[in-house]
């Protein structure tokens, strides 16, 4: 009589996901991946020689797979303890004496394994057993930022509103800028990449002072309005406002921008030819037209030449007699030379 394949394999509900992130995955074992493998060829219905074929296993131990997803599911898939004598040392103990600063005299600013394993007098690697039973990794340092700002959670809601519940007939526009850029020019032309061998330029350059990049990030299409300056003043951010009114004429536009002296968030204008604007009706209080963005600028900074983001005062700054060696010509090339769409 001849054998007739088994019949696919039910997968638990959400399980087809999380078996196919442990085939996919790079940091699980080896055996939990091909195990995860096995389960989901079986539910396609293919047969366990088949299967055991495709995964290099026999088809014993994929039968042994099948029957333990079908009995515990995807945890069935995991090792058993091991049979032997019990553990004499606890893991949360040497991931205690872990979170314990190393003591000022050792001269480093965390543990590593066979350090810690000296102090405890054990092995070093039940110390990276233990790390590694508990997800500890006390060489790894993250970051995290802390805001202040007591209208953070407004600001947060104008922005992620605006990508759940996009306007309708609107232009959406990422805005914010980039300073300090070196504009430096080779003394050579660079020459091209070839095959076997990258591009390459000189090594010395003419410095042209520093330049200051505004770009608006059209989020729907991908659309890039920019405009590199020669200073990082107010004066270049109102003309690239003013650029921005120029580029969408007679339509309605909402930035999302972080821009210190502009109020971070959502901001709704509606442009005209002129630059002119006037409020819409039903906006948010963090919204205002072009022309009180304007007026908000000049109130902050008044008409002095100051540096945006900085103090408001005309005082002259360590850095404006580098900014003046800023060749005139240099970003008006740039800008009549650079296409960005």
């Amino acid at each position: 009589m001849a054998n007739h394949p088994a019949a696919p394999l039910l997968l638990r509900q959400g399980d087809r996901e999380t078996l196919q992130r442990l085939v996919r995955s790079t940091s699980v074992r080896a055996g939990l991946a091909q195990r995860a493998r096995i389960v989901l060829l079986a539910a396609e219905g293919i047969s366990n020689t088949e299967i055991a074929q495709k995964v290099g296993t026999t088809r014993n131990t994929m039968i042994v797979w099948r029957a333990r997803y079908e009995q515990a599911g995807v945890k069935g898939l995991a090792d058993h303890d091991r049979s032997g004598r019990p553990r004499r040392l606890d893991h949360r103990a040497i991931v205690a004496a872990t979170l314990t600063p190393p003591p000022k005299k050792l001269g480093v600013t965390h543990w590593s394994s066979r350090l810690l394993a000296a102090r405890l007098g054990i092995d070093h690697t039940t110390v990276a057993k233990a790390w590694r039973e508990y997800g500890v990794h006390p060489w790894r340092e993250g970051t995290f930022k802390f805001s202040t700002d007591p209208e953070l959670v407004a600001k947060v809601v104008d922005v992620v509103g605006l990508y759940l519940a996009p306007p309708q007939n609107a232009i959406v526009l990422c805005v914010d800028e980039k300073s300090q850029i070196q504009a430096l020019e080779r003394t050579a032309p660079s020459l091209p990449m070839q095959p076997g061998k990258p591009a390459t330029c000189t090594h010395d350059y003419l410095r042209h002072g520093t330049s200051t990049l505004f770009a608006a990030l059209e989020i729907a299409t991908g659309r890039v309005t920019a405009a590199c300056k020669p200073r990082h003043r107010r004066q270049e951010f109102l003309a690239f406002l003013k650029q921005i009114s120029r580029a969408y004429p007679h339509q309605e536009l909402h930035l999302v921008h972080g821009i210190p002296y502009m109020r971070a968030g959502v901001t709704c204008l509606e442009l005209t030819d002129t630059g002119a604007a006037a409020p819409l009706p039903g906006t948010a209080p963090t919204t205002a037209p072009i022309g009180s963005l304007i007026d908000a600028v000049n109130t902050r900074f008044g008409t002095g030449t100051v540096g945006l983001g900085r103090s408001a005062t005309s005082a002259p700054k360590p850095w404006d007699n580098h900014q003046a060696a800023l060749s005139p010509g240099y970003t008006t090339d740039w800008n009549a030379l650079r296409t960005v769409s």
